[in-house]
């Protein structure tokens, strides 16, 4: 099977005909249309589902599947992942980045002074953090935001920032 990314999670069983309360995990949530096919994952279970509606709810949406016609059948999605294929990822605008794309960059500073390896890119709160493994079992987490990260090169797999004084010096 084709490497998968993540576009949802399934927290819990909503009413009795099956629905289901989806946390979003993507940034483009408008990809959750009636007929569209995910693989749901749970550990290393995995199933197809195609999604027969979907309407908002509480922040997130409430979807429907095929053959999740009952809150039993709802309540065996409960904790699992909502999954695409990778090739089937929307496009990236200019200047956007999916999480797994800059999975390995490497960073450095405008001197080619290697900072570390990329580990993740998440959504926070605050805004998009970058996860670096910065060597020696340290992690830094740097703010995915002009002017710290000054470019990032897809063809030569790096990211070269600006940070902060002291955010590697940990």
């Amino acid at each position: 099977m084709p490497p998968l990314l993540v576009v949802g999670a399934v927290r819990r069983p909503h009413g009795l005909r099956g629905e289901v309360v989806v946390e979003v995990r993507t940034d483009f949530p408008e990809r959750f249309a009636e007929g569209l096919r995910l693989v749901w994952r749970r550990g290393a279970v995995e199933r197809p589902l195609v999604i027969v509606g979907t309407r908002p709810f509480a922040g997130g949406l409430l979807m429907r599947f095929e053959g999740t016609e009952d809150v039993d059948a709802a309540r065996a999605l409960q904790g699992g992942e909502l999954c695409v294929p990778e090739s089937e990822a929307h496009p990236a605008p200019p200047g956007f980045f999916y999480a797994h794309e800059v999975r390995g960059f490497v960073c450095e500073d405008a001197s080619g002074r290697l900072l570390g390896t990329v580990l993740d890119l998440e959504s926070m709160p605050g805004g998009p953090m970058l996860t670096v493994d910065a060597g020696g079992g340290r992690e830094a987490l740097v703010p995915w935001t002009r002017p710290i990260v000054v470019r990032v090169e897809r063809e030569s797999r790096r990211v070269v920032l600006d940070p902060p004084e002291g955010l590697f010096d940990l």
